[in-house]
């Protein structure tokens, strides 16, 4: 088993944060998705509690493997993406988070084993006029010789990923509130 990367362990990409500002930076290929959640504060409390607390990811499948019980600048978690053997495994650090009256989420970016290189985000936004939406937003491209020989397809994966996780943070603050369709 291989340890964790250590804090001093630099990120494998620059620059850092763009996606705060949603700029795909040059060499890099960009993803943004975007998901109506529901309306209502307290779809938006409930968006906000799930995707800090890693419970968006967990209830989607994805092993999560942290210290942190909250998304926190620093904080290092490993994701897993797969099953059995064929688990692939994504150290990152998050680069930075978000926490406001209308706005919550966060960033991770990639350290060195994971198979991709780059950043991706997650956002929960209640709008004016009070819908609540998740955007995933990325940058990457891959890092691996395997993630290079599948070509489009890791574009095709990421992109289903993203829509997952508003499926999925769509289906857990259902109860919330006024929860509403695409």
């Amino acid at each position: 088993m291989t340890p964790p990367p250590s804090r001093e362990t630099a990120l494998t990409y620059t620059p850092v944060g763009a996606t705060a500002g949603g700029v795909t930076p040059p060499g890099f290929g960009g993803l943004c998705a975007r998901t109506r959640l529901g309306t209502g504060d307290a779809v938006f409390r409930a968006a906000s509690e799930a995707l800090m607390t890693w419970r968006m990811h967990r209830r989607m499948g994805v092993r999560v493997t942290t210290g942190a019980p909250r998304a926190a600048p620093g904080a290092e978690v490993t994701v897993g993406l797969g099953v059995g053997p064929f688990r692939m495994k994504g150290p990152c650090r998050v680069v930075w988070t978000v926490e406001e009256e209308r706005e919550t989420g966060w960033a991770y970016g990639t350290l060195p084993g994971h198979p991709a290189v780059g950043e991706e985000a997650f956002l929960v936004r209640a709008e004016d006029d009070g819908s609540v939406w998740l955007t995933v937003t990325a940058y990457s491209r891959p890092g691996t010789w395997f993630l290079r020989a599948a070509g489009p397809l890791m574009r095709l994966f990421q992109r289903a990923y993203a829509r997952r996780c508003g499926q999925v943070l769509r289906r857990m603050v259902a109860g919330a509130g006024t929860s509403a369709g695409r």
